[in-house]
């Protein structure tokens, strides 16, 4: 017997494969809006948590911003206390510069050479002289640059030829100088000398001649009556030069 279906299963079947459909649709938004929440709200608690480690940090950054201003603060008026310790300790070394600056010439001044005029200006130096000869002056700027830790850069300005006369027929041939040179102080000689002695003395010699420098000289009143043979050219060659009577003038 032969049974024929007259039901319409094709659309049954149809519709049961498409509420099948829907149902897991549904499902799987459900799932993936369930996924991008929860995403969601992973991201917006680690945003959350970067957003209060940004504010710990910007306080932060202005405490070590405003401690910043104060040691900067600071600095500046340190600058300036040693600013002021260094102003005070050179004008406790420039008392001593004109006792060194003569005894120091005294020393330098090699023979035939005497100085008429000497002006100081601060640490610069300008003096007028005669010598006998152009290789006399050229032996006192030697001796400045290299003998001398208390003068630095010298240099030679003017040289005149001129002449001395020591009898009627006696006329002699001399050299009239202008020299500048840079006084250095206490300190700076100091370091001038350790430098220089340092290749060729042992440290305790370095030390004596460091010490040397930067304690004052001990120069005793000269007696009255007395003459400075650094300034004062010998009896014969004055009277025979016409020049004005030799000067020292020091300014502060």
């Amino acid at each position: 017997m032969i049974l024929i279906n007259l039901l319409p299963h094709r659309e049954i079947a149809r519709k049961r494969r498409k509420d099948l459909f829907n149902v897991g649709l549904g499902v799987s938004a459900m799932t993936g809006g369930l996924i991008a929440g929860m995403v969601f709200v992973m991201f917006q608690a680690q945003i959350s948590a970067q957003q209060d480690k940004n504010r710990i940090l910007d306080g932060e950054i202005k405490k070590f911003n405003k401690q910043i201003g104060e040691i900067a603060t600071l600095e500046s008026e340190i600058a300036g206390l040693r600013a002021r310790q260094q102003a005070v300790e050179d004008l406790q070394a420039d008392r001593n510069l004109p006792v060194h600056l003569l005894s120091e010439l005294v020393k330098q001044l090699p023979e035939g050479v005497y100085i008429n005029s000497l002006r100081q200006d601060g640490q610069n130096l300008a003096f007028q002289g005669v010598a006998q000869s152009n290789e006399r002056v050229s032996d006192l700027l030697r001796s400045l640059n290299n003998h001398s830790p208390w003068f630095s850069h010298p240099e030679l300005v003017e040289i005149v030829g001129g002449s001395v006369t020591f009898g009627p027929r006696d006329i002699r041939r001399v050299s009239n100088f202008s020299i500048k040179v840079k006084l250095l102080r206490a300190s700076e000689a100091a370091k001038v000398a350790s430098s220089a002695v340092i290749k060729t003395s042992s440290p305790a010699a370095v030390n004596l001649r460091a010490a040397a420098l930067a304690a004052p000289l001990a120069v005793s009143a000269p007696a009255p009556g007395a003459k400075l043979p650094l300034i004062t050219p010998p009896a014969s060659i004055a009277a025979a030069i016409a020049r004005p009577a030799p000067s020292v003038s020091m300014a502060p």
